[in-house]
């Protein structure tokens, strides 16, 4: 392999990690940005299945699904005052 070649493939992985994240479920009809648009999730929710679809793979288990939670409660919270639909 040239080094022009061994320098491609090393930037193809860098776009990798930034456009499809493993911790997000890679570049696969699950991943997890696929999904938040295809049921046109609003931030809070979208939120709360980021970090459940992460939960344990970029850090602590217990504090990706505590995040989710936060962010679940917020959205009960605006609803419970009428402030989303």
């Amino acid at each position: 392999m040239t080094l022009l070649e061994e320098a491609e493939r090393e930037e193809a992985a860098k776009r990798e990690r930034i456009n499809h994240p493993e911790h997000y479920g890679g570049d696969t009809t699950y991943e997890t940005i696929k999904v938040i648009e295809a049921w046109r999730l609003d931030f809070h929710l979208g939120n709360a299945v980021k970090y459940i679809s992460r939960a344990g793979r970029k850090g602590s288990q217990t504090e990706d699904l505590r995040k989710a939670l936060w962010y679940l409660q917020r959205k009960i919270d605006r609803l419970e005052e009428g402030l989303d639909e």
